[in-house]
């Protein structure tokens, strides 16, 4: 999908509404993981450069259209400002507190709106507030991967009242890792798949089967319903019952295309998930045929991580998406951090690794290999949907070449 890209644009002097994806983590008045913010710098200081009036919009946390305090973006303004250059903050994003930062704008200059939440209209893809926004700017950029799935009034309804949508510098990295990985993989080709729900990754399965994937990588709460299936006892871990059926079917569907489909050999377990929370934690690792009744799975074990290892010694490319155990309860991180540790062994053997969703992307920076990784994406959902083959309508709503 050839789309219009920042670097089309004639921005000098132009007002350049920008979506960004600044939905981060504030802790104490504080913005407490900046990623997201450093991933979107490249696309603002081209704009700066270019001579551009910089306006940058985005959401945070879910408002649900009402003003609340704590999902101000006043934060990320200081926060951007200490990372780039001083950064004018509006208290809203249309009405004469937008207007009047905005006429007050020289080339350069980087303006932040409020959260765009704080307005209803704005996950109703609203066209009259899709108007006030687009009243506002001159031409559109849309940098922000991690909302491209969502029919918002500042992804999808601004670009009908603009003379040119265009993708910005992230964008454009996210559509091209993310398309190659759908378009043209690399072989061996090696999908690692995590998180608590086999039902959420199902169109992904399907698609990465279908578009010949060599081997499957199962692991999180996800891999008791694989496991349940084949008839193991799996105690107290989460399973989706309902899902037994189709997950006998992908993996039956996976063999019969030749695909190697690995399923963990051994588990870090506990009696129930009651200990977990401020006391210590009684744990042990065993194979997963030995699990009672009583056991609940909290992590991939030593055995099955030398194992997915294994399995990506020859990778030539390799896309992960979900943690490996209950990563944010150590020391059930560290199945999730051994697979970190074994993609980035393997993009240093020259394959090209693609990591997203947060817990995923939180591993890779907890075992310090984030920079041996190829791309890191920004998007979750929007991830998995583009993945699955969906279109979204973020980048769908860009202006083509």
């Amino acid at each position: 999908m050839a789309k219009l890209s920042i670097k089309d644009l004639q921005l000098s002097g132009q007002r350049l509404f920008v979506r960004v994806d600044f939905n981060v983590p504030i802790k104490d008045g504080k913005v407490d993981d900046d990623s997201r913010i450093r991933a979107s710098l490249p696309t603002i200081q081209y704009a700066i450069e270019q001579g551009a009036r910089v306006i940058l919009a985005s959401h945070l946390g879910r408002p649900k259209g009402e003003r609340v305090d704590k999902y101000s973006l006043r934060p990320v303004a200081e926060h951007l400002s200490s990372l780039l250059k001083p950064v004018t903050f509006a208290d809203d994003c249309v009405g004469e507190a937008a207007e009047s930062k905005v006429r007050e704008l020289n080339e350069g200059d980087v303006l932040l709106f409020e959260n765009l939440r704080f307005h209803g209209e704005e996950e109703k893809n609203d066209d009259g507030f899709s108007q006030q926004l687009a009243s506002l700017c001159d031409l559109y950029v849309n940098d922000a991967f991690g909302t491209a799935h969502r029919a918002h009034a500042s992804t999808v309804g601004i670009t009908r009242h603009v003379s040119k949508a265009a993708a910005g510098l992230l964008m454009e990295k996210e559509l091209d890792y993310l398309g190659r990985v759908i378009n043209h993989p690399e072989h061996p080709f090696v999908a690692i798949l995590g998180g608590a729900k086999v039902s959420d990754k199902i169109p992904v399965i399907n698609a990465l089967i279908d578009r010949g994937v060599d081997k499957i990588l199962i692991g999180g709460a996800m891999a008791y319903t694989f496991l349940k299936a084949e008839g193991f006892t799996v105690g107290k871990s989460l399973v989706e019952d309902t899902m037994l059926q189709t997950a006998l079917e992908i993996k039956k569907r996976a063999e019969q295309k030749g695909i190697v489909f690995l399923l963990p050999t051994d588990h870090q377990v506990v009696d129930s998930y009651e200990p977990i929370k401020g006391e210590k934690i009684v744990t042990k690792t065993i194979p997963i045929e030995f699990t009672n009744l009583g056991l609940v799975g909290m992590d991939i074990g030593v055995e099955t991580v030398a194992h997915f290892s294994s399995a990506l010694q020859d990778a030539r490319m390799i896309i992960w998406n979900g943690p490996m155990g209950v990563f944010e309860e150590p020391p059930f991180d560290q199945g999730t951090i051994g697979v970190a540790k074994a993609v980035a062994e393997a993009s240093a053997r020259g394959a090209t690794s693609i990591v997203g969703g947060g817990d995923s992307v939180s591993a890779v920076t907890r075992a310090g290999v984030a920079d041996k990784i190829t791309h890191i994406s920004t998007g979750g959902g929007a991830t998995l949907e583009f993945l699955a083959g969906d279109e979204l309508p973020g980048v769908a709503a860009l202006t083509e070449k």
